[in-house]
């Protein structure tokens, strides 16, 4: 089946909704201004301090005047686009879809499955916090469109590279390294430019503070060629990526220092642990969270649109919906965007319809997708399932998000008994997101425990309450952004090494109702709060294929540009 890439039926309804939301949108944008001018980032806060500007308290009060001037005088013409708008969400499918031809070749790791027997597939998952400008501020986060677009190009800058494997002979050493403990050589880095400027690939610097200036935060990641053993490396590529440069390793030019320890995970030891200041190589889907802003949506669909072929964005409902299908009337939508080298063969969205407070504003839910992997084994074609989700956000509402556990394990069920076709074969079944509980706190106990946990499996995950001994949490502490142990992705890579520094920099797990909170237990390591996860089954795939977990990744290529540190997940699956 192929996706329509417009939402909505006709290109007359089309073209009213385009209509409508024209006359909404000055009063909209006059309104996030306005909000804005009022509040500064901690960054922002700094500069000002540094460069001894006193003239900020005259911006906010002249700023403050003339948006709310231009809001009031937009207000009966944005109330006319609005009686136009909201009718036609009745009529519009719940995402846009975006198709090109990928324009950057990327590798394809799959090639000679048959004689290997296996095939493999990478997913990256993130939450970006793209609310529009005024309301990310209330998180310590501005500049949505600059973001949106720096976010995108460092994603497209990190999958695209070549999946090195380099084979250690040393007693201390054992397995294979990826990139980011590369021995490579390193040439000096030079600067990306401007958010508005054509990509050019190979050039790279890290600074976050450049984001208030139009520009792209930079990665110190230096580049160079090199011969060593790949998985069918594109000899296209001129430039090796390294992800894994440190501070020392900065002023060096043609050497490198010894390669860190690699952790590993699993039970065989045999399955590395990476945590990287770039996306991983040669990833397949990519799912972010909390992309509300519907102009940094079409920034990150355009930056990603160079190599991931097909997108869905602007995922969710508006306005008022059918009794029973959401809880109130939706300014927001969902917030999902899922970024796939595969074609999109099916999907389907559903909304919450148990949302409360702040959330209740927007269209949370679960989107599945089918993908036609493009391979085929027999008579029997390969798909895969993947499913993504951001759930309610009150720390105290563990009641709500185990009801919407139950609605995605029921939709999911739903979905892939609908869809899925004799002459096909299941490959993966993955579901990710922002889940908004952990694994450590006590007052996430009930969602620890939910039933979805014994479908799908969580590599991080030793038991309910429980985490694996190398996890590290996910969500930053908002108003430590910005300092330098976290603000570009070499420091922050440094920090979530450090036991010590995760506890200043992470957010610390939530203790219930108002009991003292012991953590961590003697003898366990400081985790912080997991709130993003990807996990997998295998119950839902095609007999006798099994999957095992290749790669687990923390990426910290987006610091200074979201409170959240997004994970990789490379799964094997044997035929």
């Amino acid at each position: 089946m192929s996706l329509r890439e417009s939402p909505f039926p006709n290109g007359f309804t089309e073209a009213l909704h385009t209509v409508g939301w024209g006359l909404v949108f000055p009063c909209f944008w006059f309104l996030d201004r306005l909000i804005a001018v009022c509040i500064s980032t901690s960054l922002e806060r700094h500069r000002r301090r540094e460069e001894e500007c006193y003239l900020h308290p005259l911006q906010v009060f002249f700023g403050f005047i003339i948006f709310l001037f231009l809001f009031l005088i937009s207000t009966p013409f944005a109330f006319l686009g609005f009686l136009l708008w909201a009718p036609l969400q009745f009529t519009r499918r719940p995402f846009s879809y975006h198709h090109q031809v990928a324009t950057v070749e990327m590798e394809n790791r799959n090639v000679g499955w048959e004689e290997a027997g296996k095939v493999t597939f990478g997913f990256v998952t993130a939450n970006l916090c793209l609310l529009p400008d005024g309301l990310a501020r209330f998180n310590n986060l501005g500049h949505s469109q600059n973001r949106a677009l720096a976010i995108g190009q460092s994603i497209v800058q990190g999958v695209s590279r070549p999946h090195i494997r380099i084979l250690i002979d040393s007693p201390s050493s054992s397995g294979t390294l990826s990139p980011s403990i590369s021995l490579l050589p390193q040439s000096a880095s030079t600067s990306y430019g401007a958010t508005d400027a054509q990509v050019q690939p190979g050039r790279v610097e890290q600074s976050t503070d450049t984001v208030l200036d139009g520009e792209i935060p930079k990665t110190s990641t230096g580049g160079a060629s090199v011969n060593v053993a790949s998985d069918h490396m594109n000899q296209q590529q001129p430039i090796l990526w390294n992800s894994n440069q440190n501070s020392n390793q900065q002023g060096s030019r043609g050497r490198r220092n010894p390669p860190r320890a690699l952790r590993m995970l699993g039970k065989a030891g045999d399955t590395p642990l990476e945590l990287s200041t770039l996306f991983p190589a040669n990833v397949d889907i990519v799912c972010l969270e909390e992309v509300f802003d519907k102009r940094a949506a079409k920034k990150l669909t355009e930056a990603l649109g160079s190599v991931f072929s097909h997108i869905l964005y602007d995922i969710g409902v508006y306005a008022c919906q059918p009794c029973g299908t959401c809880s109130s009337f939706k300014f927001f939508n969902s917030g999902l965007f899922l970024a796939s080298r595969f074609p999109v063969m099916e999907a389907q969205y559903h909304c919450f319809p148990n949302g409360r407070g702040e959330d209740a504003l927007a269209s949370k839910g679960l989107l599945c997708v089918k993908l036609q992997i493009g391979l085929q084994k027999g008579e029997k074609k390969m798909v895969g399932f993947f499913n993504c989700t951001h759930l309610h956000a009150s720390e105290r509402d563990g009641v709500i998000r185990c009801e919407q556990l139950d609605m995605v394990t029921q939709w999911i069920s739903e979905f892939q008994t609908l869809t899925q076709q004799q002459d096909e074969m299941v490959v993966f079944d993955v579901l990710c997101g922002d889940f908004n509980f952990d694994n450590c706190s006590p007052d996430d106990r009930l969602e620890q425990n939910h039933s979805l946990f014994n479908d799908y499996r969580d590599p991080c995950r030793a038991g309910p309450g429980k985490e694996k001994p190398w996890v590290i949490g996910t969500l930053l502490q908002q108003p430590t952004l910005y300092d330098e142990n976290v603000k570009t992705p070499d420091n922050l890579q440094r920090t979530l090494e450090d036991e010590e520094l995760r506890k200043v920099y992470l957010a610390p797990p939530v203790s219930q109702d108002s009991a003292p909170l012991v953590y961590p237990e003697p003898g366990e390591p400081w985790v912080g709060r997991r709130l993003d996860y990807l996990l997998y089954r295998e119950s839902t795939l095609t007999d006798h294929c099994r999957t095992e977990v290749e790669e687990f990744t923390y990426v910290t290529q987006l610091a200074g540009l979201t409170d959240h540190i997004p994970v990789g997940l490379r799964l094997n699956v044997t035929l």
